[in-house]
């Protein structure tokens, strides 16, 4: 078993990462760029909104943090978590990995074989692009993305449903799998695959979740036009095993740092292969069409422009302050471009700050 591991990449999902590990009794290292926040780490000073990394981070004793990469290699298994931001033709910007990847080539060919398990989103096929580049410096690519939602970090790494692997080879996966059956508390299911076919299914997971919302804010909109409760219907959808009652709810479309993105990432997949893939398309077509539906509702219901709109929040769910593709942020913005006073509700530091120049 191995209890030692290195994670390159400490941000928002890096950190917790490491702190669920290091809880389950693993020693580890990770390592960033920015020294300040380095120095914010090992001193315990650092302040996150996400619930319990502030707790979890106080009582570590087996996590130390750096800036040199070079740090990471103490370890045979290292984990890579940086940012890979959506490009404007729906791919994903592999450049902090690339970049992490020559600076290991540059280390030289290692004397013990080196793990490397990718577990930020990545465009099929890339992990296999990746293995032929590092393969002559004894490194072993694996991908292992994460299910998990913005605030609920800590608890949805300990209590997954499933663990997606896709291993290089079998030693790899063996070794992945240890990790989690030692982290989860739940009993996740293992689903072990080659890393393409982990890439692609990370992206499928997404566009079907966000094809449930857009179809349940659908059949939402449809209800109401006929003087229907929506929430007695999808209830009703829900109940039906073969569907199931998660994400079959009415209100604002998905938006945040995953879905969107990744639901475009299929369709794109699917035009380099030959394959119109409508029906990401569509659930991205329909995610905005229903945000019109509902500025069209308010604004009929709502005809006076001089009565103060309040909005609970404009984050992209109430529980984050992230507002990166917020629906509830659109329809402000929206409902603002036509002449409505807003006022946000939400008074978080966090949040106040990225929209004093929107709203």
């Amino acid at each position: 078993m191995k209890k030692n591991i290195s994670i390159i990449g400490v941000g928002r999902l890096g950190l917790c990462l490491a702190l669920n590990l290091e809880r389950k009794g693993f020693n580890l290292i990770g390592i960033d760029v920015s020294q300040n926040y380095i120095d914010s780490l090992n001193e315990k000073t650092f302040n996150s909104t996400e619930p319990y990394v502030n707790d979890y981070l106080k009582h570590s004793k087996n996590v130390k943090f750096t800036t040199n990469l070079a740090d990471a290699l103490e370890n045979d298994v290292i984990f890579v978590v940086v940012s890979t931001p959506s490009t404007v033709d729906w791919k994903y910007d592999h450049s902090q990995i690339e970049s992490i990847a020559d600076q290991l080539i540059s280390f030289g060919k290692q004397q013990t074989r080196k793990d490397l398990i990718i577990n930020c989103t990545t465009f099929p096929g890339y992990c296999r692009t990746l293995q032929e580049k590092l393969k002559d410096y004894n490194y072993y690519v694996s991908y292992n993305p994460e299910f998990i939602a913005q605030g609920t970090i800590i608890k949805d790494q300990v209590n997954c449903d499933n663990v997606l692997i896709g291993e290089v080879d079998e030693y790899a996966g063996d070794i992945i799998e240890a990790i989690y059956n030692e982290m989860c508390e739940s009993n996740p299911v293992i689903n072990k695959m080659t890393p393409t076919e982990a890439e692609l299914t990370k992206l499928s997971v997404n566009c079907f979740l966000t094809t449930k919302i857009s179809y349940a804010n659908m059949i939402g909109d449809i209800a109401e036009r006929i003087d229907c409760d929506p929430n007695v219907i999808l209830s009703a959808i829900g109940t039906d095993s073969r569907i199931g009652s998660k994400y079959i709810k009415p209100g604002f479309g998905f938006g945040g740092p995953c879905f969107p993105r990744d639901n475009r990432a299929l369709a794109k997949c699917g035009e380099e292969v030959g394959i119109d893939a409508v029906i990401s398309k569509a659930t991205d077509e329909m995610n905005e069409k229903h945000l019109q539906y509902q500025i069209e509702q308010f604004v009929k219901n709502n005809p006076d422009k001089n009565k103060v709109v309040e909005v609970p929040f404009i984050t992209y769910k109430k529980e984050s302050t992230i507002i990166e593709e917020s629906q509830q942020l659109k329809f402000a913005i929206r409902l603002k471009e036509l002449g409505y006073k807003i006022k946000v509700l939400d008074d978080r530091k966090e949040v106040t700050n990225q929209i004093k120049n929107i709203l």
